[in-house]
């Protein structure tokens, strides 16, 4: 069982610490640690119900704030629509996503996933006036 290190840095230059997460398989499609992703902090986010959900996607019905996404409605997340809203995300260049050094553009990929594993999603900033 391995602890693969997930890491958020936008095009502007920023960089969160990163959190980690237990993976025991070896081998992940994309798609996959896509969606572990989600679902682990879809869950930290529905035992806390803070006022600010942090991910890595907006979910319906929240606005963007400071350090992160405010639901207009409290209430708890679906890790499902969570995950094809990232899936969409990924497929539409909202992010892009990095393993190790190497970048990895096919959701159906298998990714080897050694110890000490960084997986970095790059948010996607867009440019002022273009």
């Amino acid at each position: 069982m391995a602890i693969v290190m997930f890491v958020d840095e936008t095009t502007a230059g920023d960089r969160s610490d990163g959190w980690g997460l237990e993976i025991a398989e070896e081998r992940l499609t994309v798609r996959e640690l896509i969606r572990r992703r989600v679902f682990q902090e879809v869950a930290e986010y529905n035992a806390r119900t803070p006022q600010v959900f942090q991910g890595l996607v907006q979910p319906t019905n929240a606005e963007r704030v400071l350090n992160g996404f405010a639901l207009r409605t409290p209430r708890r997340i679906d890790p499902e629509v969570q995950t094809e809203l990232a899936l969409r995300a990924f497929a539409g260049n909202g992010f892009l996503l990095l393993v190790g050094d190497r970048q990895v553009t096919d959701p159906e990929e298998e990714i080897e996933l050694a110890l000490g594993a960084e997986v970095t999603f790059l948010k996607l900033v867009a440019l002022v006036g273009g």
